[in-house]
């Protein structure tokens, strides 16, 4: 593709927006991979809340049904802008060759996706969506000390289950993830076989009862979150923009793209999350 004017101009065809950044983004992001994704034209996004259901009950025949009233809220989500900045050369810009397109789109993408997760799975960001520190009602687990069996997770299943959630994924860091990930099934020494389980359908990937672990930079060594993906969401607007402008870069010929994407997220049941709360030697 080549660009020719010196003002902003759009880099990307509308078609070409969502190979390059949008699923990208999705693929990179853990958040985008542990939630229920969904994409809007509309500045809020409202999730329905069912907080009580009408009660039944026997009855007589001919007799009366009781009316009840089903109590319903929602959770409104306004997608928030978060935006990547890549510098290239004018001549890598203009190539037409498709290899040349996507470095610029998977800079763009790997930008973005660490933004949204270093917010989701963080407190507060400015400008941006609370994070699930942030939450309120989120389900709590102690792990009272380091961890050297996967009972806290047997624990965490069944606590969202309690509620009525079904826990999808477990996410930890990285440093988390080794020290489970060297957890032995036997305690006796010399003993080599992993307590975490393989998962037959992708071998890099480890699960624990049954759910995989993802691993996310942006979680801290402190905690583990258990996710219900039918309950968290992400929600993204649809324009999606990736925009090139040379002017800022002038004197060295270099061109500045810009890609932007409004996104945010909802937990329309907190108490289906939970926190695993790791001790300092976990």
């Amino acid at each position: 593709m080549t660009l020719t004017t010196v003002n902003s101009g759009g880099i990307l065809r509308p078609e070409d927006v969502g190979d390059l950044i949008v699923r990208p983004v999705a693929r990179a992001s853990v958040a985008f991979q542990v939630s229920t994704f969904v994409q809007t034209a509309s500045k809020e996004y409202r999730l329905p809340i069912v907080a009580a259901d009408p009660s039944a009950s026997f009855v007589a025949e001919g007799a009366e049904i009781p009316i009840t009233d089903q109590d319903v809220d929602e959770v409104i989500v306004e997608p928030k802008k978060v935006a990547g900045l890549s510098v290239c050369s004018r001549e890598l810009a203009n190539d037409s060759s498709p290899e040349a397109t996507q470095t610029i789109g998977d800079g763009l993408a790997r930008d973005i996706a660490k933004k949204v997760d270093a917010a989701y799975f963080g407190n507060t960001t400015a400008n941006g969506p609370a994070g699930l520190r942030a939450l309120s009602g989120v389900t709590e687990v102690d792990a009272t000390g380091p961890i050297s069996d996967l009972d806290v997770f047997a624990e965490a299943l069944a606590e969202s289950e309690n509620v009525g959630g079904t826990i999808t994924s477990f996410v930890a860091s990285p440093t988390v993830s080794l020290a489970l990930a060297q957890l032995k099934q036997y305690s006796a020494a010399g003993s080599n076989l992993p307590l975490l389980q393989p998962d037959p359908t992708q071998p890099t990937r480890r699960l624990i009862q049954g759910v995989p672990l993802v691993i996310s930079p942006a979680v801290g060594n402190d905690v583990i979150w258990a996710v219900s993906q039918q309950f968290s969401y992400i929600i993204l607007r649809e324009d999606v923009e990736v925009v090139a402008d040379s002017s800022a870069f002038f004197t060295s010929d270099r061109i500045a793209v810009r890609a932007t994407m409004r996104v945010s997220w909802g937990f329309p049941h907190p108490a289906s999350i939970v926190k695993i709360v790791l001790s300092e030697s976990s």
